[in-house]
């Protein structure tokens, strides 16, 4: 596969994990979390990527009206950038090891049905959101997504006419997801994103990426990024193997070592690999054109 000539750029802003007391830099209030997609956006990021979060406890929140607001303030910047909304939160569960029955689900589990994750797509109708393709160990918790809830996830995102991206965690979930591209449940072109060094997924190794991509069904729109010090080597690493990139501080919260990011850093760190690689940045309509997103108001 040559190198992409047109590199999308995503800036995934805040993400659900447990980083805000670890850096001054992550946008937690939907006025943070807006101001910092607009100075993404402004440093070349042609789509973000938004997760909100509780204002007071910075905990991860899926509040439709923080969405909303995240939304609004956007739009009234004037500033032109694909909104890619995740739909992945709502599949946390937290097992005592010894007695998971008897126990039951501890503090930290928040477990709803596939279709109860997408209220927020419902009502604001974004140009992507996310649909994560499988249950995963992620770190010392389960995120669960079984089959069944995939498969109502998928149908109602496609009734909605929004562009699912695919979070591929492992290899065995993106066999699922062309499953469901079989089962006629996804539109073409696929948009797959995929997702390396999450313990405990697929490890952010060169070749294991290599094979992913040799998996993709025909067609398929797709970006990689990995966790910490590997995203920007990532990012030249999905490029030289025709993708697109995703940087951002839901993945990594370092510029260099002991040099806390901005997310707009991070995007221009991007930008200058990108365009060292003698690739272009992608323009948000560009994005749009390539990953055909239906025009929206």
């Amino acid at each position: 596969m040559s190198i992409t000539e047109n590199v999308i750029i995503t800036a995934a802003l805040t993400g659900a994990g447990d980083t805000v007391g670890r850096s001054p830099h992550v946008p937690v209030t939907p006025e943070q979390i807006a101001t910092s997609a607009v100075e993404a956006a402004e440093a070349g990021a042609a789509v973000v990527h938004i997760h909100v979060r509780d204002p007071e406890t910075g905990k991860p929140s899926r509040e439709r009206h923080l969405y909303r607001e995240v939304l609004e303030r956007v739009k009234e910047t004037g500033t032109d950038v694909v909104i890619n909304l995740t739909a992945g939160m709502g599949g946390d569960l937290v097992l005592d090891a010894d007695q998971p029955l008897e126990k039951g689900a501890l503090d930290g589990t928040d477990l709803v049905g596939g279709l109860d994750r997408l209220p927020h797509v419902e009502d604001l109708l974004p140009d992507i959101c996310t649909l994560d393709c499988g249950s995963l160990n992620f770190g010392d918790q389960l995120y669960i997504s079984t089959t069944e809830m995939l498969r109502k996830g998928a149908r109602r995102i496609q009734e909605l006419g929004v562009r699912p991206e695919l979070e591929i965690f492992d290899t065995g979930q993106l066999w699922f997801a062309k499953q469901l591209l079989d089962e006629g449940l996804l539109d073409e072109p696929t948009l797959f994103q995929l997702c390396m060094g999450i313990p405990w997924g697929a490890p952010a190794d060169p070749g294991v990426l290599q094979s992913m991509v040799n998996f993709l069904p025909s067609g398929a729109q797709w970006a990689s990024f990995a966790l910490g010090r590997m995203q920007m080597p990532w990012v030249a690493q999905s490029i030289l193997l025709g993708g697109n990139v995703r940087v951002g501080l839901e993945d990594n919260l370092y510029l260099s070592r002991g040099v806390k990011a901005t997310n707009a850093q991070l995007v221009e760190r991007a930008v200058q690999i990108t365009e060292s690689l003698g690739a272009r940045v992608a323009s948000p309509d560009e994005a749009r054109e390539q990953l055909r997103l239906k025009p929206r108001a």
